[in-house]
């Protein structure tokens, strides 16, 4: 294994740790909370953990849970979520995140939010002193509204670029049937000014911005050899 997926496989096994029987679970998307999913599945399996049930973020989560042997709910069907765990992009030191190089930002946005505890998983090198800085931010957006929002991302300072899609003729579709805008801020000032601006433009469902909605920040390093978490 790399040691880029040891440092995923350890920090989405310590996030898995910290999940209590008789959970609520929001299932982030991505490689790493794919480990999450796994550490999971094996806990319920070998009865550390009982009476689980996920609410995925993604059909990517969906098939994963199911894989796993973990049972899934809806929001139609919980009246609470007692933890989420997500990956970032990007995470700052406010722990403020950019989400969406999976195209699942709008999904996690709604369960991640919802959770009375947000744990993020990532590895050192998704750290930023600001966000933008390494990581395009992601606007999901309906099809036809495509031409304007991009004139009005434009306008706001940002060079906007349709996500194509890697072994597929034609752009990226997320799970909700819509476009994903990559858009490049020569720098993000004011992360929750620019979350909200770009929410407001008709045709925009929603963006990578996540904004105060972090509790805790797990993080994965490689030390003398030895992948460590720590906590931010």
């Amino acid at each position: 294994m790399s040691t880029a997926n040891a440092m995923k496989q350890e920090v989405g096994k310590a996030a898995a740790q910290r999940v209590k029987s008789g959970s609520i679970v929001g299932l982030g998307t991505g490689s790493t909370t794919a480990y999450t999913i796994q550490f999971l599945g094996e806990r319920l399996k070998n009865g550390d953990l009982k009476d689980i049930k996920g609410i995925p973020t993604s059909f990517q989560a969906s098939v994963l849970a199911k894989e796993y042997g973990i049972p899934l709910t809806t929001l139609d069907e919980v009246d609470r979520i007692d933890i989420a765990i997500d990956g970032a992009d990007e995470v700052d030191p406010q722990k403020n995140l950019i989400k969406g190089g999976g195209a699942a930002h709008t999904r996690e946005k709604i369960v991640d939010s919802l959770a009375d505890i947000f744990i993020v998983v990532v590895d050192s090198s998704k750290l930023v002193d600001k966000l933008g800085s390494t990581f395009l931010l992601p606007v999901e957006v309906l099809p036809m509204a495509m031409t304007p929002v991009m004139a009005a991302i434009k306008k706001l300072g940002g060079v906007p670029e349709l996500r194509m899609g890697v072994k597929k003729a034609g752009p990226v579709i997320t799970d909700q049937g819509n476009f994903v805008i990559d858009v490049k801020f020569d720098s993000i000032d004011n992360p929750g000014e620019l979350e909200k601006t770009l929410n407001n433009i008709p045709g925009v469902l929603e963006n990578g911005l996540f904004v105060g909605v972090t509790d805790v920040v797990l993080v994965g390093e490689v030390v003398d050899g030895k992948t460590v978490i720590r906590e931010l």
